[in-house]
């Protein structure tokens, strides 16, 4: 999707805008972007040990540091762009992991509020500029409302597509299947004439979750329905093609915004642009609403008609296993009861392993054991979270505060073990 605004001329200067014209180019780098942004803060909080709080104050500085040089700017420029679009991508992904993870708040809930929030701002914005075209953006304060909109597009992105994958039990590869077609229908009602302002924030924000599922599907293990390419891998890879991409446009100039002056737009056109907007926003209400409490009444229900415990196969693959990983099918009746938490021996083993260490005194083999517990329950979440929330923050809860016994400053033997036999409970009260 192409956009016709163009940047304003005020007082018979040229005024260069902040942003690049978007082409096909743009929309391509927003996705690897977006795909890094969940692929990259997967990698600084398990790979690199760094956790999520200390994950966000790495980004949150490398963001800072980027929209310095972004505001700076009298150009755009495509380097420093998307440098700082890649800090925002990560940064807006773990503004709603920790809300989520660190501080249990539901997604449905985040969703929600990232979207009043996001709803406020294109307000304001409005109210202050008269325009949201991202090609009127070369005012510091457009500027300002420009990146906080973005900011807020990747939370809610994150929160709406966690939502969809996880705690709907959609999978990654259905979750992203399903925004591919909105995303196509948005760009089909475009060529029919919707607005493009509308159109290109829809698509905008739905590139969050999509580049997400990409990330999730591509770098998650076989065993919880994705390829297994590995975060740092899937990384490397499309940051790879970020690079790539940027070098081209800094060399051609393809997406630079040539300065002349923005159309004024019609009362009937502001008119029409209103009740489109009234139009999308009921159909997301509406259908968004409807198709969340199908599935997550079809989805509980799977779940409660297999309320008891018992052994399952080796592969892990409980009925709502299946029914996350295989894209969202509804499962027919389980043959046999499975757990709340699915198949645990894994996690128990791995406890069994990193409490028989600490015992032992061996601290350099328990802190290796219990980054395998933590990289396999990170793998695990999104085909486990789902069959119970509750349970799953409980048994999270439990596994975080291992790790922050264990990579104390100072290990205590007594804390540590302590820590362990609570997780070993928590564990056999879910078999």
């Amino acid at each position: 999707m192409q956009s016709t605004e163009k940047s304003v001329v005020d007082k018979g200067s040229e005024l260069l805008s902040k942003v690049p014209e978007v082409t096909i180019f743009f929309w391509v780098i927003k996705i690897l972007c977006t795909t890094v942004g969940e692929t990259a803060s997967d990698f600084l909080n398990v790979n690199l040990r760094l956790g999520l709080v200390g994950t966000s104050i790495v980004t949150g500085i490398l963001l800072l540091v980027s929209l310095v040089f972004q505001f700076r700017a009298k150009r755009y420029v495509p380097g420093i762009y998307w440098v700082t679009v890649v800090m925002i991508s990560v940064f807006g992904t773990l503004v709603t992991d920790n809300l989520t993870d660190g501080m249990g708040v539901p997604l449905e809930t985040s969703t929600l509020v990232f979207s009043a929030l996001l709803a406020l701002t294109f307000r304001v914005w409005y109210a202050y500029e008269k325009t949201l075209s991202i090609h009127s953006v070369y005012t510091r304060r457009r500027e300002g409302f420009y990146w906080l909109t973005i900011l807020f597009t990747f939370a809610l992105g994150t929160a709406s597509g966690d939502l969809m994958a996880e705690s709907l039990g959609l999978g990654y590869l259905l979750t992203g299947t399903i925004v591919v077609s909105i995303i196509a229908a948005a760009a089909i009602a475009w060529r029919f004439g919707l607005n493009a302002i509308l159109a290109f924030w829809i698509v905008y924000i739905l590139t969050r979750p999509l580049g997400a599922s990409m990330g999730d599907y591509l770098s998650q293990s076989k065993k919880y329905g994705g390829l297994g390419l590995g975060a740092t891998e899937t990384s490397v890879i499309f940051l790879s093609a970020i690079l790539a991409t940027v070098a081209y446009l800094s060399l051609s100039k393809r997406d630079q915004v040539v300065a002349s002056t923005e159309p004024k737009v019609a009362p009937h056109q502001q008119r029409g642009a209103v009740l489109q907007l009234v139009a999308v926003i009921a159909v997301v209400v509406l259908g968004g609403g409807a198709g969340y409490k199908w599935r997550h009444d079809s989805f509980q229900n799977a779940v409660k008609e297999a309320p008891a415990a018992s052994p399952i196969a080796k592969t892990g693959t409980t009925a709502a296993t299946k029914m996350t990983t295989a894209g969202g099918a509804q499962p027919s009746p389980p043959a046999t009861q499975v757990r709340p938490l699915g198949d645990l021996n894994y996690f128990k083993t791995l406890t069994d392993d990193t409490l028989a260490l600490v015992l032992a005194g061996k601290w350099p083999k328990a802190k290796t054991r219990v980054t395998d517990l933590e990289t396999a329950w990170d793998d695990a979440e999104a085909s486990l979270k789902p069959m119970n929330p509750a349970k799953w923050h409980e048994m999270d809860g439990a596994i975080d505060h291992v790790l922050k016994q264990l990579r104390a400053t100072q290990s205590d033997a007594a804390r540590c073990t302590a820590a362990l036999q609570a997780l070993s409970q928590i564990i056999r009260a879910n078999e």
